[in-house]
This record gives structure tokens, sequence and C-alpha cells, in this order.
């Protein structure tokens, strides 16, 4: 077999935000990962991983169907990809991160160092438009794999193979990219602290991690959005916004200093100054990303689980476009999971997402 640096490859595509050192390769985001095609017999893949709580996984697919699932050991070592396979047929091969960034464990990381192969790489076929996917668990493609009654939040629980994220761009046969972090929403995160918020790290490349180690690998880069310009980008935030609503908690303005809370008033309904809160942070979410994606339409997504800040979304949306002029948006719901599509931990699980994929592939199709 010959063995190739991930960086000598010339047939590669690469999935997912990265930093600018292309070998070793580091995965830093849910369904980050390499795409290759091959007629080879074997196929093995050299990777490196540290942990001290939540485990990397991944995910391999042939041709476009699961082959393979598992969580990976601490240390740099070969994995066994492919084996005992006829040396004619052309296949495509995807290796994807199954598991998001996980900030509580700095130690965390995923990096592809090289292949080895008995056989030779082909040209990656063309794909059709690119997509990036923001979002929370839901986008983390989290409850897809469990049983319903599984309430443990660890790294199994994770899958970019089985989201609707995923799910959207295979239909589509679209480059993707994303952006997600489970508990974490427009504002806050789903216990009230307001630096787990999407917006506040979406200009880095992987911002949401911490730790030093992550420094040195690049997460805390400024992205270079000119590298990667999507046709769609799609924002499936909010649940946990809502779920801090009428839980104790304080959050620091760092514009003026003030403490406030996120608060329901006695008859059960958002306080004015809470659900203005949060439509200006939705607004201002909506004119960082057309900022930064000058080109792409803009979907904003709710749905898979229900909240109680859908009319807040709409009423923020509604806002933007009336100030900014920007008619290249659009708002669209996704299917709510009931008792018989729901997954592990109480989320949506993967009948769910599949159904959400062929609503929203369908009217993303329009776009790309």
């Amino acid at each position: 077999m010959q063995e190739y640096r991930i960086d000598e490859i010339e047939n590669l595509h690469r999935f997912g935000r990265t930093n600018e050192m292309r070998c070793p390769l580091t995965l830093f985001w849910s369904g980050s990962g390499i795409e290759i095609d091959v007629k080879a017999t074997e196929l093995w893949l050299e990777v490196e991983t540290d942990y001290n709580q939540f485990e990397p996984w991944i995910s391999v697919l042939v041709d476009g169907a699961p082959v393979s699932r598992q969580m990976l050991q601490k240390g740099r070592y070969w994995l066994p990809i492919l084996r005992n396979m006829d040396s004619g047929t052309e296949r495509d091969v995807k290796i994807l991160r199954e598991v998001q960034p996980m900030r509580a464990d700095p130690a965390s990381f995923l990096q592809i160092h090289a292949v080895r192969i008995n056989g030779e790489f082909l040209p990656v076929k063309v794909k059709h438009g690119k997509i990036e996917f923001i979002g929370d668990s839901l986008t983390s493609g989290e409850g897809t794999i469990g049983a319903q009654k599984e309430m443990n939040w660890n790294s199994m629980v994770f899958s970019a193979e089985y989201d609707y994220a995923f799910l959207t761009a295979k239909l589509l046969n679209a480059d993707f990219r994303i952006v997600s972090q489970s508990g974490w929403g427009f504002l806050s995160s789903w216990d009230g602290d307001p630096n787990c918020n999407i917006p506040k790290y979406y200009e880095q490349v992987c911002g949401v991690l911490q730790g030093e180690h992550n420094r040195v690998l690049g997460a805390f880069e400024p992205y270079d959005f000119s590298s990667w310009r999507p046709d769609v980008v799609s924002v499936c935030l909010g649940a946990n916004d809502a779920f801090v609503f009428g839980k104790p908690g304080m959050y620091l303005d760092e514009k003026t200093g003030e403490l406030f809370e996120q608060k329901l008033t006695a008859d059960g309904t958002l306080e004015e100054k809470s659900r203005q809160r949060l439509i200006d942070a939705i607004v201002h979410f909506a004119e960082k990303i057309r900022h930064c994606n000058p080109d792409a339409h803009i979907f904003w997504i709710y749905g898979l689980l229900k909240t109680s800040i859908d009319e807040i979304l709409e009423a923020a949306v509604q806002n933007y476009v009336k100030n900014s002029g920007d008619k290249n948006l659009s708002l669209f719901g996704l299917p709510i999971a009931d008792s018989g599509t729901m997954g592990s931990r109480e989320h949506p699980g993967i009948a769910c997402h599949a159904l959400a994929a062929e609503q929203l592939a369908a009217e993303i199709k329009k776009y790309l």
C-alpha cells in the first residue's frame, strides 16, 4: 500500500470550517470531514485524537450508504476504512466527524494525518451549491442516536450523519458546513449564560471551544468567509432562548453594564423588555450573517421542537427586512417531533430529521 499525507491528495474534498493548516487536518465541527473517490482493494486512515470526557466519533459512508460508526480512542493510529474490495469499482468514501465541538472538554480534538491506499484516487464528483447550517442541538444531531429513554448527555447521542443538515445536503448533492452548539441560542444558553450564544463566535473558525490547545490549533482565528461562499445560509436557533424564560438567571449587557433577566410577566406572557431584547439579538445576527455572506439566501428555520418564540422570530425577521430592505431571506417551518418520531434525550429522532430534510431540500433547491 502507498501512504499519502492528507495535503498530498489532490483529489480530496474537505467538509467544514478549519484553519489554514492542512496537515494534519483538524475536524472542529459536526459534519466536518473528507470525501475521496477511489478504486482500491484497501483503505486506511491515520487519525489523532485526545479528550478527557467527550471522545470524538466518526462515521464512514461508502457511495452514500453508512458502513461504520465508531468512537475513537486516544492517540495517533491507523483505522481500517475499506478491506477486501474489488479493485475495478469506483467508490465514493466520506469520513465525517459525528460529534459537535465540545466546549466543556478543551482537551477533545480530532485530526486526520494521512491515508494508506492499495489503489488510486479519482476526481471527486462536483457538488451542486453550498449550504451553511447554523444551529443548536437540533443541527448537531443530538438525539438521533439512542433509545427514547436514553437521557445521558454524552458523545454517543450526537450524529451528523442522521441530522437534517447533512441529510438536506445529501438530497441536494450540495457541499455543506455546520456551525452548531447544543444548548446555545441567539442571546444565551438554555441556562442563561450570555457568553454561550452563536452570534458571538460566528466570525471565528471555531470560537465556541476553549483552551490553549484549541488556540494553537487555530480555533479562535478569524474565519475567512471569502474562502467558501455559501449559496444558502440556514439558521435554526431559538429553542434555548425560549427555554430560559421563567428560569432564574441574570444577564450582563456588555454594552451598558446592566444586569437583566429574561422573564415572564405574572400572567405567563413574555415581558416586553425581554421580548425586545431577543428580537434585537435576532436582528443583529441577521445583519452579521448578511455582512459575512452578502450574496447568500438566508433561511430562518423553526420547528423540530415546539417553542414559545415562533412569533418573536417572525417579528424579528419582519423587523430586519423592513429596516434593511433585504429581500433575500425566508422564514421556513419544519415538522415538529411527536411521540412516534422522538429520539433520545427528548430530541427529534431520525424519522423527524429525515422528513425535515425532505421539506427543506425542496425549498432550498429553488436557490441553488
